[in-house]
């Protein structure tokens, strides 16, 4: 409801709308109306309202709330369903929960701030308030488990097409990180439960720095992390971008769930760093440690790696380019 409120506020312009008229529009009274509007304005949506006149929009808050992010929105399964919280500890804690009780595929949770977001190999992601994205996407996919891993590469891909949208250079490290200068930019982290045979839901959890500064990131983060209004040179409209990513997502999505991975797994290729070069491995579980130089992904979305000892194949893992 709040919602098609804003759309109708944005697309009457410069002019005022009556509250009249928005109350028979939507079907409700010109009192309920006025506590939407009254709602909106706590949102932060700087409304002007004149007795005679009605009511006109004259600012949007540049917070992630669904009455703005799903205006325009070109999707057909992520980001129909979205769920925004001011905080949380966990996107994908709130979105695994939501899994679990049967939302949707393509459901969103979105938050202004995570105070316990994390990442891969239980890295804690710095996740400010007002200052990135940080979301998470529940996937009921159609396809194997083996194929989940890939997913986590599909995200990574929908984040750098909408880079691109934006003019910003993206630049992956295997399997997922998004990088600027050697610095990180996005970190994603999926997690899935299913059994035998067959994936019950996926949860893919993303963090993008959209307008942190250096300065602004805690000093031990300051040399290895980075965001888009750095590369920029000025801050980026987050709802525009978190727009962008999630209509890139929703294009990737339909795509596999028809076509299988083949164009995602080269799309990947097209922004990678890694591939070509001498790197380290960590290997997940065992903490093996090995170098040697990224040659190719393999169907599954692994690392192929030229070692002194042969060819080997890394499908989980921590890898720094040397």
């Amino acid at each position: 409801m709040r919602k098609t409120i804003v759309e109708m506020l944005k697309n009457a312009g410069e002019n005022f709308i009556s509250g009249e008229s928005i109350a028979g529009d939507l079907g409700i009274s010109r009192t309920a109306v006025w506590k939407h509007i009254q709602k909106l304005r706590e949102n932060g949506y700087e409304i002007i309202s004149s007795e005679r006149r009605g009511y006109k929009l004259k600012d949007a808050p540049d917070l992630l709330l669904p009455s703005e992010i799903q205006i325009g929105l070109k999707t057909k399964i992520v980001g129909v369903d979205m769920h925004y919280h001011p905080s949380v500890d966990s996107t994908n804690r709130v979105a695994k929960a939501l899994a679990y009780h049967g939302a949707m595929d393509g459901t969103i949770v979105v938050a202004e701030e995570q105070t316990f977001g994390k990442g891969r190999l239980e890295r804690k992601f710095y996740s400010p308030r007002g200052k990135g994205i940080w979301f998470s996407v529940i996937l009921r996919p159609n396809f194997l488990p083996k194929d989940a891993p890939k997913c986590t590469l599909m995200a990574a891909v929908a984040v750098a097409e909408a880079m691109d949208r934006f003019n910003l250079k993206p630049e992956i490290k295997w399997p997922n990180d998004i990088l600027f200068d050697g610095r990180k930019i996005v970190g994603i982290l999926t997690e899935i439960t299913g059994e035998l045979g067959k994936i019950t839901y996926l949860v893919i959890g993303v963090g993008i720095n959209v307008n942190i500064s250096r300065e602004e990131f805690p000093e031990d983060l300051r040399d290895i992390a980075a965001s888009l209004s750095e590369i920029k040179g000025e801050n980026i409209s987050r709802v525009k971008f978190f727009r962008a990513v999630l209509e890139e997502f929703d294009k990737l999505y339909l795509q596999v769930s028809e076509n299988g991975f083949d164009d995602v797994l080269n799309r990947w290729k097209k922004y990678n760093v890694t591939l070509g070069k001498n790197i380290r491995v960590i290997s997940a579980g065992d903490g093996e440690n090995f170098t040697g130089k990224a040659v190719d992904l393999n169907e599954d979305g692994a690392l192929v790696v030229d070692t002194v000892d042969g060819l080997r194949t890394v499908y989980a893992g921590d890898v720094s380019i040397r």
